[in-house]
């Protein structure tokens, strides 16, 4: 059996050039920025001058279990088969980091026959977005550090400093550390600590950002910290808008690759759904609506995280209204939330699945009566799946279940499933509706999220969190939306409450400003915006040979 990455390798050599894939678009091929024969940056004019405008297809999944759900994968399938029933399709998809890629997945470009390519260079650093966001990002936090050593004209209070640095990778020893140690030349002595990129507000700002003049207004927006007069203090302020938009200047431009199947994707932006806002960039989403009759783009991890932050922020700020949603749900991460063992998950165990089915039921229920969407259960079909276990969801389930075959068989294992969206897509849409209004105050949205979302009976707030929410709002930060930093297994701050799980508290131990992107991070549980290693961490099985050839990337 072929391997992810020995697929995309075979793809790879037949490919069409990226420039033969953009003259498909009706793309102007001197508004590309070629990256080599297979990828390329898009020049904001050249979408411009497309009159299209596609409709939206969101996807998402159930609560995420070790045995993978298959939400990219699901995500390239169905684009592959739209556009083989004879309809243009276009993806938008978020970038791959890093810190995941070497830690627990190996990689994120889909599997199987479905897949986006040149598969390794997306899940290497790609056209260097994440490490252009790294740098803007941490060059504010040496300007920040330099003007305290420098004097301190702007009166920053060091000890209310909220800019961190981060960096692409996982490194739980960098969560908090002390800078300026050896003495004055050094810089002013203070505690600081590292995120991951994906948690990086300028991450946040680039996928949210309209245009590059939008771009550099929210850059000024960031809030680094108080000064002694507890005022907040802007990168506007510092004098640093000018030099991260230097960095920046190539990053709000969408990178255009191809399916196996030679069907346009827009890569661009990976914000983590447990930790930000789990979308692609707001210009990739609307670069796919502009080349195609459907465009399909995805929110990260379960519907209670990427979904919610998709319609409460994305939609809002956007201007977004998707037509129909795929949950993307398999039989065995049904078992999975019975509690059935991971090693036992290929079993044949149809009685189990009525009790796991709570958990689609949850994402559901969500989906319909909070946000007004329309939904299709994507069935991720596995080798193992029983045709007793599947046709058991498809009853159990209130919505259309259509199983799909496309990491083995690519588009043709997914035509099915093109038509139960096409089918959709023909119907009036219903009106996007959301969680909370933003007029209520951050503890009612937290609430309205925690009750009508998670299920939870409460919300409590630490004493540092409300401290923060406070001076948060003394400053005029109020009527943002908010993105719930959360623990993507549970719709609890417990990862071991599997299932529906109600009547929980949800606990938020952190706040931060986030006013650049335009939302306030509620930080909940153990949740940690820079992640760890695992105990044998993917990047343990990986390696390079004499000529240049990658192994252990899948």
């Amino acid at each position: 059996m072929l391997t992810d990455l020995e697929i995309a390798r075979a793809a790879e050599e037949k490919a069409q050039s990226i420039i033969e894939l953009a003259e498909k678009l009706g793309l102007p091929t001197q508004e590309l920025e070629p990256y080599g024969y297979n990828k390329a940056k898009v020049k904001p004019a050249a979408l411009k001058e497309s009159s299209n405008k596609g409709k939206l297809v969101l996807v998402t999944a159930v609560s995420p279990t070790p045995a993978g759900e298959g939400k990219t994968t699901t995500s390239v399938g169905l684009a592959d088969a739209i556009n083989a029933r004879g309809t243009s399709a276009a993806l938008s998809l978020r970038e791959p980091s890093m810190g995941p890629v070497f830690g627990i997945k190996g990689g994120a470009a889909g599997g199987g026959y479905a897949q986006v390519i040149p598969m390794e260079d997306i899940n290497l650093a790609f056209t260097g977005d994440f490490p252009a966001i790294a740098a803007a990002n941490n060059l504010l936090a040496a300007l920040i550090d330099n003007h305290l050593h420098q004097g301190n004209e702007l009166r920053i209070d060091a000890r209310q400093i909220w800019w961190r640095r981060v960096m692409d990778m996982n490194d739980r020893a960098l969560r908090q550390i002390t800078v300026g140690q050896g003495g004055p030349l050094n810089g002013f002595l203070r505690e600081d600590g590292f995120d991951i990129v994906s948690a990086s507000e300028i991450m946040a700002i680039v996928c949210l950002a309209s245009d590059f003049s939008d771009l550099k207004e929210r850059l000024g927006n960031i809030v680094i910290g108080l000064n002694l007069d507890k005022q907040p203090v802007t990168a506007r302020e510092l004098g640093a808008v000018g030099a991260m938009a230097v960095i920046l200047k190539d990053v709000m431009k969408p990178n255009l690759v191809q399916t196996l199947e030679g069907n346009p994707a827009f890569v661009h932006g990976g914000p983590f759904a447990n930790i930000a806002h789990g979308c692609s960039s707001l210009v990739a989403t609307r670069a796919a609506l502009s080349v195609a009759d459907v465009a399909i783009t995805e929110a990260g991890f379960g519907a209670d995280l990427g979904a919610e932050k998709f319609f409460d922020i994305l939609c809002r700020q956007g201007d977004l209204k998707p037509e129909v949603t795929v949950l993307v749900a398999t039989i065995r991460s049904i078992k999975y939330q019975a509690g059935v063992p991971v090693k036992e998950l290929n079993n044949p165990a149809p009685e189990k699945l009525a009790e796991g089915i709570v958990n689609i039921n949850r994402h559901l229920e969500n989906l319909k009566d909070v946000f007004g969407t329309r939904v299709v259960v994507a069935l991720n079909r596995f080798p193992s799946d029983t045709d007793e276990e599947v046709a058991t969801v498809q009853q159990l389930l209130d919505c259309p279940v259509v199983p799909a075959t496309h990491f083995a068989e690519g588009s043709q294992g997914a035509l099915e499933l093109a038509d139960a969206v096409l089918g959709l897509l023909a119907e009036p849409a219903p009106e996007v509706s959301f969680a909370y209004d933003l007029a209520d105050d951050y503890q009612q949205k937290a609430k309205q999220v925690a009750q009508r979302v998670y299920h939870a009976d409460s919300v409590s707030f630490a004493p540092s969190a409300l401290r923060r929410l406070k001076q948060i709002e003394e400053a005029g930060y109020t009527g943002l939306p908010i993105c719930v930093a959360k623990t993507q297994y549970s719709f609890s701050t417990d990862p071991k409450a599997l299932g529906a799980p109600e009547g929980h508290e949800l606990q938020i131990r952190q706040v931060r400003l986030s006013a650049g992107a335009g939302f306030v991070v509620l930080v909940a549980g153990d949740m940690m915006t820079m992640p760890g290693l695992s105990a044998k961490p993917a990047a343990l099985g990986m390696d390079i040979d004499d000529e240049g050839v990658i192994s252990g990337l899948s």
